[in-house]
């Protein structure tokens, strides 16, 4: 590829720029980047790329412009691409939540341009270029979206460029996608938001100094809890069918819980905590962790 585009350059955005000079997967990166201060880290950074100061720069000639911003600023950068892009450009983007930015996409996107959505599955709770890795993709699945109207010429190439970036592809379509995210990402993101409001609630109601005496468990939440606040608002809204029904999943096992301790049912808890602990044991089976204790902490 001659020239990407890269639309928003966090933590993810950042590590693209990095893994895309390394391999040489294009000969001209740039960035457009509405952040001063992100700009200015990138600046610090010295990163193989140009900043383009308008939007039409980047996207004029771009071969793939990648959009790593919020899902909630999606509609404002296409009315935007429309006015510049050529239609031989290819977009994707990272976000987390794929139903509704489809029917955005469908909506508002110029009808001679391609999209495929993708979601690459990494990330932090840190945000900003400068946490930024090199190998964030490496060996991580990325779903690719895939529908009727697909082109598939365009979903070979994008496919090809994720392998670059050192991700495992799979190929799925939106409402799949949405379902399963819901549960495994979405969900588990909302319950550390709610587990350490709950810390903080009882802290002020009990006048105790609760988070001096944090153990494990709520350290680790409140790790997931320190995400970008404005990325994880945009999913939960984008996503609020599946996340709703997934909450209600979430209420119906604690109730269940709750019974069960108020009744010291002691088969019936038991059954429960040692089915749980199968899911630890297959996710270190596929490699997704690390089998050692406290995550590998020293």
């Amino acid at each position: 590829m001659k020239k990407v585009l890269v639309i928003g350059c966090g933590l993810l955005g950042s590590s693209l720029v990095r893994k895309m000079s390394k391999k040489k997967i294009a000969k001209k990166i740039f960035v457009y980047e509405k952040s001063q201060s992100n700009i200015s880290k990138i600046k610090k950074l010295r990163l193989p790329i140009k900043i383009v100061k308008t939007f039409k720069d980047g996207v004029v000639n771009s071969d793939l412009i990648i959009i790593c911003t919020p899902l909630s600023e999606y509609k404002k950068l296409i009315l935007k691409i429309n006015n510049f892009i050529s239609s031989r450009t290819l977009i994707t983007d990272i976000g987390s939540s794929k139903v509704e930015t489809s029917k955005i996409i469908k909506k508002f996107l110029r009808k001679d341009i391609q999209w495929i959505q993708s979601h690459p599955i990494t990330g932090s709770e840190v945000s900003g270029p400068e946490y930024g890795k090199v190998n964030m993709f490496e060996d991580k699945w990325c779903i690719l979206i895939k529908d009727k109207k697909t082109n598939l010429r365009c979903l070979k190439f994008i496919s090809s460029f994720w392998k670059k970036v050192g991700s495992k592809i799979v190929i799925m379509d939106s409402k799949k996608h949405d379902k399963i995210f819901s549960i495994t990402s979405h969900l588990p993101h909302l319950i550390a938001y709610n587990l350490v409001k709950s810390a903080q609630d009882f802290e002020k109601k009990q006048k105790y100094d609760l988070i001096k005496f944090s153990a494990g468990g709520l350290r680790d939440f409140s790790r997931i809890a320190a995400s970008n606040e404005i990325m994880w608002r945009d999913i939960f809204f984008d996503n609020k069918i599946n996340v709703s029904k997934a909450i209600d999943i979430f209420i119906k096992n604690l109730n269940s819980f709750k019974k069960d301790i108020k009744l010291k049912n002691n088969n019936s808890i038991l059954k429960k905590l040692i089915q749980t602990k199968k899911v630890r044991s297959k996710i270190i089976k596929l490699k997704h962790d690390i089998n050692k204790p406290d995550f590998g902490r020293s």
